[in-house]
Parts: C-alpha cells; structure tokens; sequence
C-alpha cells in the first residue's frame, strides 16, 4: 500500500499496525488523510473501525478511508453518521484497480464521500421497500447511487446519459423527499446517503 501511494506521489507520513500507533501517527504528524484496515489487531474484528470513527470524533472532519473485506452496511452508517465529508468506505478488491482506487484517496482527501458500488447496490436493494428510500423512484435510486460513490453531478449525468441538468432535478427530488433542509449545505448529499445507510439496518 505504501509503495501504490508513493508511486502516485502521495506522501505516506507513517505505516502502523495497531490502533495505539495509527492514533499516535495522527495526533504527531500533520496528516491530510488515514486510510484505515476495518480489521485490525488484537482481535481483528472490527478494532479498525472503531479507530477510525475515534479519529472523526478528536477531530472532526479528518478525512478517513476505510477498507474492507467484505459488504457490512453498519460500519458504513457508523462512520457516515457525523454528516461530514472526508468519508470513504471500499472493499479491498478495489485496490486491484489502482487507478479507481488513487482517484478514491484523493477525493476523500479533499472532502468527498466513496462507497463502494458493492455496498451502495446491497444498501439500495435492502432499503428499498423502507421509508422514506421507498419514495424515490428507480432513476432517482439510481442517481442516490452514483452519489454516495462520490460522484459529481457532470459524471453522474455521463454515467446515465443524461443532462447535468436533469441530474439536478432529480437531485432535488430526492432531497425533498428525504425531508432534507432546502438550504444550499453540499453536506446534504452526505445525509442523503446516510438516510438510506439508515433505512437499511434492520435493527433500526
């Protein structure tokens, strides 16, 4: 990982193991980004992600990319929940593709939200039969999708083959029937996402 990120001239000011030494490396260094193993020692259960979430929490707003095995929608609605950007979440076969995956760290780094397509696809099919997810309509499904990837309105229009601005209609369509603030708050596209991270946990 370490030799991906500098091959991309991005500067890895420290490599550690444990949650003790990745809190030390963020409070000692001036760090613009943690990419972060959800599993991580002494159990390897979920020590990673409860690091993360710590980060966000001693300072808000610290943009944090976290890698996964495998699909958990939970620890994406966790680590989404401060409504901030700088917030990624990927499996870890997305590393494959480096390209993608540098293009991820980046616009995390630069306050944009990433979800992998896996999770979105997972979290649109158990949310869709739940309020309020069950008011959008399949395109406006589709667009939310595209959204919580990171995307902008212009590739969002590209991917569906439509006009950026039929994009935005649809954009606010799905603000207001999400019962969003009509304020002009890009964090808004944030809490669209975890609306529906929301919806989709059964226990809530």
């Amino acid at each position: 990982m370490t030799r991906l990120l500098q091959a991309y001239d991005i500067e890895v000011v420290a490599a550690v193991a444990d949650p003790v030494a990745l809190a030390a490396a963020i409070d000692e260094s001036p760090v613009d980004l943690a990419v972060v193993d959800v599993r991580m020692p002494p159990t390897f259960t979920t020590e990673g992600l409860a690091a993360a979430i710590d980060i966000r929490t001693r300072r808000p707003g610290m943009p944090v990319l976290v890698l996964s095995q495998y699909v958990e929608h939970l620890y994406a609605r966790q680590l989404m929940a401060s409504g901030d950007g700088g917030i990624g979440y990927l499996l870890k076969d997305r590393v494959a593709d480096v390209d993608a995956f540098v293009d991820a760290v980046r616009r995390v780094a630069d306050g944009g939200t990433v979800l992998d397509p896996k999770v979105v696809s997972r979290l649109l099919t158990r949310a869709d039969r739940r309020r309020p997810m069950a008011r959008l309509t399949g395109r406006e499904r589709e667009v939310l999708a595209l959204m919580a990837e990171g995307r902008s309105n212009a590739a969002i229009a590209a991917a569906l083959v439509v006009t950026e601005k039929a994009v935005g209609k649809h954009i606010t369509n799905i603000l207001t029937k999400l019962d969003l603030p009509g304020d002009p708050d890009d964090n808004r596209r944030v809490l669209a996402v975890l609306e529906y991270l929301r919806d989709a946990d059964p226990d809530e």
